[in-house]
C-alpha cells in the first residue's frame, strides 16, 4: 500500500502520465497502480501463481491489453499525439529553412524590445517598431536574405509556441485517460484477474488487517447495527405513553445493548442491573439511588459524596482545593492586571487631570437637584412629585413576588451590553482615522519614505494572513490521516501561529516607519477601550447560577436519607457558679430510621412522577430499564422478582423495560390458559430479541470489519446460532487463529476453529459425566471423552484421518442405542445417555461443518446445495445449532437433512477409505503402522 494519502497518489500518477505521454508506459503504469489497490493488494501473494509479476506478464498480453483498450478507447489522446507530430514537422521545416540560429535571433529580438521598453516606454517602443517595419520592408523590398532568416526564425517561434501548447494538451490529455484507465480498465480487470489467478474460491481467502477495533472492543457503541427487535421496541415506545415492555430472548442475544440504546436515545433514563444476590428492598434502594444521581448529573448538580473522612479533613481538603483553584487563577489574574495597569496608568492619569473637574461639578449639580426635589416634597410644596413617589413606593412592594423591574433590567443589559461593546470597540479602532497626528505622520511617510512604507504594508498584510491562517487551523482541529499515522492540525499549526504571531509583533515595533505610528500617546487609551468594549459585550452573555430546582433539592435529600443515618443531640446545662454550684444537664439524640420498604416504594414513585410529568411537558420520554433479571435462576424466582417489584410499574409517562429469560416471555404470551400469573398483571407487551438471520450477521461484521465476509460470516454465523455474544467471539477466533497458524485458507481456518470448539464442548461434558455413576464395564466413555478431546484441541497432522473416522463414529453411533466399546448388556442410566446423546448430535453438527467448510470449492457446493431448496439455505445450519438447545433428537434430524442437500455422507466413512498420512509427521517421524489417534478408543464399524 502506497504511503502516501490518497489524493496525493492521484495527483503523481496524472504529474507522471503529463510528462510521459508514452501510451505503453501509461497503461504499465496503470497496471502497477491497480495493483497497488487495498484491496487488490490484500490478495497478492496468497496462492502459488497469485502474485504481482503473473498479474503484470499476463496484463501485457495482447488479449488483456486489447480487452482494457477497448473499454477505455484512447481516442482522444491519439488525435493530440498526431497533432503533435504534424506540428513538430512544420516546427524542424521552419528550423530547417532558415540558415540563421532561430533561437538566438529570437531571443536577441526580444531582448531588444524589452531593452527599448524598460529605458524608453511605450512610445519608445512604438517609434521603434514603425522604423523596424521599414527596414524590414526594405529588406522585403530588395529580396535581402536577411529578410528570407528573419522571416523563417520567427515563423520556427510561433511554430515552437504551437508545439509547447500542443504539448500540455497532449500531458493533458495522458492524465485524463490514464486516469480512466485506472477507474474503468487496468482497475477492474487487474482485481478480476487476480481473484482468477487465485483459483477456485477466492473469497475464502481470509487476510486480516493489522488491527480491527471492531472485532476486539466488543461492546463500543459505535458498531452496534439495528435490527428488528430494536425497530420494534422503538414502535412500542412511541405508540405508548408509558407502560412496562418486557425484553425476552436466549442469552447473549443482544439484550443488554437494546436497553443501553433505549435508555441512551430517552429524554430521560436509568438501566439498573438485577442480579441473583439482590432482595426486593436493596434492589429498590439501588434504584432510587441511581434515579437521584442521574437526575441530578443530567440538570448539572453533583451529587453529594458520602465519605468517611473526619469533617475536619474534609474541611481541610475543600480549603486546599480551593487555594489550588486560587493560586492558578491569580498566577495569571495578577500579573495580567498588573501589565494592564502599567501600562494604562499614564492615559488614565491624563485622563482623570482633563475631565475630573467637569465630572465632579456635573455630579455636583445633580445630587443638589435631587436635595432639593426631596426638601420641597418633605416640605410639601411638591404634591405631584409626593404622589409619584408614593405609587412608585407601592408598586415596588407589589413587584416583590414576581421581581419584574430586575427581569426588565437583566434583559436591558443582556440586549445593551453587546451593541455598546461592539460600539466601544468599533469607536476605539476608529478614532486612529480621526487622529490629525497619526494622519500627519501617515502623509510624512507618503511623501518622504514611500517605497518603505509599501513593504511595511505587504508584510504586514503577509504576516497577519499567515497568522489567520493558523489560527483557523487550530481552531478547526482537524485530523489528517497519513501512512505514518494521524497527524492534528492543532499540534502543526499552534506553535507555528505562536511564532507567527511574535514576528509580526517583532517586525512592527522595530520598523522605524510601523515604531513611529505605534508611538501616539493615544494608542493605549484606544487599546483599553477596545479591551472594555470586549468585556462589556462578555458580560452580557453571564448571569448568575439559578437556584436549585425544586426536584434536585428533593433528589439530593432523598439520597441523604437514603445513605445517611442522621442524627441530632442537644445540651442544656444550668447553675451557678460561685462557692455553691447548682445545676442539670439534659441531653437528646434524634436518629432517623431508614424507610422501609412500603414507604421506599412510595417516596420512589412520588419522585419518578414529578420527574415524568416535567419531562412530558418538554415531549421528553423517561425509560427505566431493569436488566438482568433472567439471572435470578429459574422462572419461578424471576416471576417471584416481578411479583415484589411489581408496587413501582405503572407510574404515568414512565416505560418500564424489563429483560427476562424466555419462559418468562412465554408465560405472558400464554396469559390466561389455563390460568392468570403475575406476568397478566405487570407487563403490557413484549418484545422477543430473537438470533439473527445470516443477512443481519452480515450487516454485523460490516460494520466492524473490513475483511471478515463471506464464507466466515456464514462459518461464525453457524457456530454461534445467531446469537450476538457468540457470533462476534467467534468472528475474533477466526482471527486469532489465522495469526496463529498464519494460513488464509478457509479449509484450515474452519477445520481448527471447529475442532477446538467441539474440544471445549466435549470436556464441558466429560465434566458432567464424571458427576454421574460409574462402573468399571462403562469406565471407558470417560476415557475416549478425555483423549479424543485431547486430540482434538491440538490435532496431530498424522492422526487427523483417524480422528474424523472416531468423530464419525461417535456422531452415528446413536442409532444402534450402545455406547462406544460396550457390549449390548452395558446399559447406560438415562441422565448418563441423555448427556452423551447429546454431544452426540454436537459431534454430528461439528462434522457437517467440517464438511462444508473444510473441503475445496465451497462457492460450488453453495450453489448446488441452494438448489436443494431451503435445505440447502446456510441460515439452516444456524438453526439447527438453535435446535441443539432444545433437543438432539428434533436437531439430528434437521442435520440430516442438511446433510443431503450439501451431499454430505449419512452413514460413518469406512476406515479402509481412509486417506492415509504419507509426509512425515513432526511429532511422530515417518509415518508407522502404530495407531496414534481416538480410534483404537472408540472402534471401527467395520473392523478395522
Amino acid at each position: 500500500m502506497s504511503p502516501l494519502p490518497t489524493w496525493l497518489d492521484t495527483w503523481r500518477a496524472k504529474a507522471e502520465d503529463f510528462w510521459e505521454p508514452d501510451k505503453d508506459k501509461i497503461y504499465d503504469r496503470s497496471v502497477r497502480a491497480s495493483l497497488a489497490e487495498p484491496e487488490t493488494e490484500r490478495l497478492l501473494d496468497k496462492r502459488d501463481g497469485a502474485d504481482g509479476d503473473a498479474v503484470i506478464t499476463q496484463m501485457r498480453t495482447p488479449a488483456y491489453r486489447h480487452f482494457v483498450l477497448t473499454r477505455c478507447p484512447s481516442t482522444s489522446l491519439d488525435k493530440a499525439c498526431d497533432e503533435l507530430v504534424e506540428i513538430h514537422d512544420r516546427h524542424e521545416d521552419a528550423a530547417s529553412t532558415t540558415q540563421w540560429n532561430w533561437q538566438a535571433a529570437c531571443a536577441l529580438i526580444a531582448l531588444a524590445v524589452l531593452t527599448v521598453l524598460v529605458f524608453g516606454g511605450l512610445l519608445v517602443l512604438a517609434a521603434a517598431g514603425l522604423a523596424a517595419a521599414a527596414a524590414l520592408f526594405a529588406l522585403f523590398w530588395r529580396g535581402s536574405a536577411v529578410w528570407f532568416n528573419l522571416r523563417w526564425s520567427l515563423v520556427a517561434a510561433g511554430r515552437g509556441a504551437l508545439l509547447l501548447a500542443q504539448r500540455v494538451t497532449v500531458g493533458v490529455r495522458a492524465a485524463q485517460w490514464g486516469q480512466e484507465l485506472r477507474e474503468r480498465g487496468t482497475g477492474p480487470v487487474v482485481a478480476q484477474l487476480v481473484r482468477h489467478l487465485l483459483g477456485d474460491d477466492p473469497d475464502s481467502l481470509f487476510i486480516p488487517d493489522d488491527y480491527e477495533i471492531g472485532l476486539r472492543a466488543l461492546r463500543v457503541p459505535g458498531f452496534v447495527v439495528e435490527n428488528g427487535a430494536a425497530r420494534q421496541l422503538q414502535r412500542k415506545l412511541t405508540q405508548m405513553i408509558d407502560g412496562t415492555i418486557a425484553v425476552c430472548g436466549p442469552r447473549g442475544a443482544g439484550k443488554t445493548t437494546l436497553l443501553e440504546q433505549c435508555v441512551e436515545r430517552a429524554g430521560f433514563g436509568v438501566l439498573a442491573q438485577a442480579p441473583a444476590t439482590y432482595t426486593p428492598h436493596d434492589f429498590l434502594l439501588s434504584l432510587s439511588v441511581r434515579l437521584c444521581k442521574a437526575y441530578m448529573d443530567q440538570r448539572g448538580y453533583a451529587a453529594p459524596e458520602f465519605t468517611r473522612l473526619s469533617p475536619t479533613r474534609r474541611l481541610l481538603r475543600r480549603m486546599w482545593l480551593q487555594v489550588k483553584r486560587l493560586g492558578r487563577w491569580s498566577s495569571f489574574a495578577v500579573p495580567a492586571a498588573a501589565l494592564l495597569v502599567l501600562g494604562l496608568s499614564a492615559s488614565a492619569r491624563t485622563l482623570y487631570a482633563q475631565y475630573a473637574a467637569s465630572t465632579a461639578d456635573l455630579v455636583r449639580t445633580y445630587t443638589g437637584r435631587a436635595r432639593d426635589y426631596g426638601v420641597e416634597m418633605w416640605q410639601g410644596h411638591a404634591v405631584v412629585a409626593s404622589v409619584s413617589v408614593i405609587i412608585a413606593g407601592i408598586a415596588w412592594w407589589q413587584s416583590r413576588h414576581t421581581a419584574w423591574l430586575p427581569r426588565l433590567l437583566g434583559r436591558l443589559w443582556v440586549w445593551g451590553s453587546r451593541p455598546l461593546g461592539l460600539l466601544l470597540v468599533v469607536g476605539s479602532v476608529a478614532s486612529v482615522v480621526f487622529d490629525d497626528q497619526i494622519r500627519q505622520q501617515v502623509r510624512h511617510l507618503e511623501h518622504t519614505q514611500e517605497e518603505a512604507l509599501a513593504r511595511l504594508a505587504l508584510y504586514t498584510l503577509a504576516l497577519t494572513v499567515v497568522w489567520m491562517f493558523c489560527r483557523a487551523a487550530v481552531a478547526s482541529r482537524a485530523v489528517i490521516p497519513l501512512g505514518i499515522g494521524r497527524i492534528s492540525l492543532r499540534t502543526v499549526f499552534q506553535p507555528v501561529a505562536a511564532a507567527v504571531g511574535t514576528l509580526l509583533l517583532l517586525y512592527l515595533v522595530r520598523t522605524p516607519q510601523s515604531h513611529a505610528l505605534l508611538a501616539d500617546p493615544d494608542n493605549p487609551l484606544r487599546l483599553g477601550g477596545v479591551l472594555a468594549g470586549i468585556l462589556i459585550a462578555r458580560m452580557g452573555g453571564w448571569s448568575p447560577r439559578p437556584q436549585e430546582p425544586e426536584l434536585v433539592t428533593r433528589c439530593r435529600n432523598h439520597l441523604y436519607r437514603l445513605q445517611t443515618i442522621q442524627q441530632s443531640t442537644n445540651g442544656l446545662t444550668t447553675g451557678a457558679a460561685q462557692v455553691l454550684s447548682l445545676g442539670s444537664t439534659h441531653t437528646t439524640s434524634v436518629s432517623t430510621l431508614p424507610p422501609n420498604y412500603p414507604e421506599l416504594v412510595e417516596e420512589f414513585r412520588a419522585l419518578l412522577k414529578d420527574i415524568a410529568a416535567e419531562k412530558a411537558v418538554q415531549n421528553k420520554t423517561v425509560v427505566i430499564a431493569i436488566d438482568e433479571v433472567d439471572r435470578l435462576g429459574s422462572d419461578i424466582q424471576a416471576l417471584a422478582f416481578l411479583r415484589e417489584i411489581k408496587a413501582i410499574l405503572g407510574v404515568p409517562f414512565v416505560h418500564y423495560l424489563i429483560s427476562v429469560a424466555d419462559d418468562v416471555g412465554a408465560a405472558f404470551v400464554r396469559r390466561g390458559l389455563p390460568h392468570r400469573d403475575v406476568t397478566d398483571s405487570s407487563l403490557d407487551d413484549i418484545v422477543h430479541v430473537q438470533p439473527s438471520t445470516l443477512a443481519e450477521s452480515r450487516a454485523i461484521f460490516a460494520k466492524r470489519s473490513d475483511t471478515l465476509m463471506g464464507p466466515y460470516v456464514m462459518l461464525a454465523h453457524a457456530l454461534s446460532g445467531g446469537v450476538l455474544r457468540d457470533l462476534l467471539r467467534y468472528g475474533l477466533q477466526i482471527s486469532e487463529i489465522q495469526a496463529e497458524t498464519q494460513s488464509y485458507e478457509l479449509t484450515d481456518i474452519s477445520r481448527r476453529l471447529v475442532l477446538e470448539e467441539l474440544a471445549e464442548t466435549f470436556a464441558g461434558f466429560r465434566t458432567l459425566l464424571s458427576k454421574q455413576q460409574w462402573t468399571h464395564d462403562t469406565r471407558d466413555v470417560l476415557a475416549s471423552f478425555r483423549i479424543l478431546s485431547s486430540y482434538l484441541r491440538d490435532p496431530c497432522p498424522c492422526a487427523q484421518a483417524e480422528i474424523e473416522h472416531a468423530l464419525h463414529q461417535f456422531a452415528f453411533y446413536t442409532g444402534s442405542g450402545q455406547q462406544p466399546n460396550a457390549g449390548p448388556d452395558h446399559e447406560l442410566p438415562h441422565d448418563v445417555r441423555q448427556l452423551i446423546d447429546e454431544a452426540s448430535a454436537y459431534a454430528y453438527f461439528s462434522l457437517t461443518l467440517l464438511g462444508i467448510f473444510s473441503a475445496e470449492g465451497f462457492d460450488r457446493r453453495t450453489r448446488l446445495a441452494a438448489a436443494h431448496g431451503p435445505d440447502g439455505d446456510p441460515d439452516r445450519l444456524a438453526e439447527a445449532r438453535q435446535e441443539l438447545g432444545i433437543s438432539p433428537h428434533s436437531a439430528r434430524s434437521l442435520i440430516e437433512n442438511i446433510r443431503k442437500a450439501w451431499s454430505l455422507p449419512l452413514a460413518p466413512t469406512p476406515s479402509r477409505r481412509l486417506r492415509p498420512y504419507l509426509g512425515i509427521c513432526p511429532r511422530h517421524g515417518p509415518r508407522t503402522n502404530r495407531r496414534v489417534g481416538p480410534t483404537a478408543f472408540f472402534g471401527n464399524s467395520d473392523g478395522a
